[in-house]
């Protein structure tokens, strides 16, 4: 088992910065694959941004890509979001999760936070 946290969610201004963080306890957080996917109201929960276990490899939605930076750090079990030049079609909750193989979809993810907001005003 792997238990995820959210943090860092707020109301931001467009043009605006946030950085979410997501703490990780239970099995062995550098295994891990790590992912942010997010959910608006009343569309599914895409993929944002995924991070191997070394954190050598990182991926991106092509929304933002260029903006959007994951990072991880192994040491405190804690991945990391920093998201830049926020939009208002950012706003979303956002969530972290964990998956043994790396992927772009949520069914490739076996542990998953309980979200935070974001919300990006116009």
């Amino acid at each position: 088992q792997v238990q995820l946290v959210e943090s860092g969610g707020g109301l931001v201004q467009a043009g605006g910065s946030l950085r979410l963080s997501c703490a990780a306890s239970g099995r062995t957080f550098s295994s891990y694959a790590m992912g942010w996917f997010r959910q608006a109201p009343g569309k599914e929960r895409e993929f944002v941004a995924a991070i191997s276990w070394s954190g050598g490899s990182t991926y991106y939605a092509d929304s933002v890509k260029g903006r959007f930076t994951i990072s991880r750090d192994n040491a405190k079990n804690t991945v990391y979001l920093q998201m830049n030049s926020l939009k208002p079609e950012d706003t979303a909750v956002y969530y972290c999760a964990a998956s043994e193989g790396l992927g772009y979809t949520p069914v490739s993810y076996d542990y998953w936070g309980q979200g935070t907001q974001v919300t990006v005003s116009s």
